[in-house]
């Protein structure tokens, strides 16, 4: 099903999500349109991850609807994302210490997997040729984001930057439509998150980027539209300047005056 850039990629309206007494969402909506960076943004507790979990099949909503490219997201499994064309990576990165870092990047490549690829990789292939196109594209990625040399290596011998790339590798290795990242910039150094937004910038050209991140810089640079949780409830959204703006921003998340907030 093709999409224009101004159509629904993935939409999420009206979500309420309960954990017993506690109310971890509140008819939460919003839209991500391809080619976009959307920010998710808030204090500990506002619901973000929560949100993440939905989309990606771990929680289901007690109330309101998701949809995938204006088709109705239902049941859906975090082991399915891939083949929708979804991806995320992990606040915790999630890699396979036993794997190299070649391999871990194979792992991610979800979509392909129905080649048997992945099946190769795990003992159990089919083709060998598969298995060789998928190391192929996988040497591209990471030749992509400048980490093609440690390759052969195991990631507990890297540097967390490295491995944030590596995760970031993994994630887009099976070509979503749609990259979920998880606070991306955290443990970067200064130079690191430079370089972390000119490479989310860069992944607009093929897919639709959703970000929850703490670094409000960041977010002010490389995000087009702006998502802010609030005790599970959604208190502002806008671009970036009209959220730096909002008084509600700055009395409920960041405890200052809106114009010491960071702009892009």
């Amino acid at each position: 099903m093709s999409i224009t850039s101004h159509e629904k990629l993935l939409h999420v309206g009206g979500v309420t999500v309960r954990f017993g007494g506690l109310v971890a969402l509140s008819e939460v909506s919003l839209t991500i349109r391809p080619r976009t960076v959307v920010g998710v943004i808030g204090p500990n507790g506002a619901g973000k991850t929560t949100l993440f979990n939905v989309v990606c099949g771990f929680i289901r909503p007690e109330t309101g609807d998701l949809s995938w490219k204006g088709r109705p997201l239902r049941k859906h499994r975090p082991d399915q994302l891939a083949g929708l064309g979804i991806a995320r990576t992990l606040q915790g990165l999630g890699l396979f210490g036993g794997l190299t870092v070649l391999e871990n990047v194979m792992t991610g490549a979800g979509r392909l997997a129905r080649t048997g690829s992945l099946a190769s990789l795990l003992g159990t292939g089919k083709s060998a040729r598969d298995e060789r196109e998928l190391r192929d594209r996988s040497m591209a990625v990471l030749t992509e984001l400048d980490v093609a040399h440690v390759a052969q290596l195991h990631p507990g011998a890297l540097p967390y930057g490295v491995r944030k790339r590596v995760a970031l590798a993994r994630a887009l290795v099976s070509e979503p439509e749609l990259l979920l990242l998880d606070e991306p910039a955290s443990g970067l150094s200064t130079g690191e998150m430079d370089e972390l937004a000119d490479r989310i910038r860069a992944l607009t050209e093929k897919t639709a980027v959703v970000l929850v991140e703490h670094h409000m810089d960041l977010v002010m640079r490389v995000c087009d539209e702006v998502v802010v949780l609030d005790f599970g409830e959604v208190i502002a959204s806008g671009s970036p300047d009209e959220v730096r703006v909002d008084p509600a921003v700055a009395d409920a998340y960041l405890g200052t005056a809106p114009e010491e907030l960071p702009s892009a």
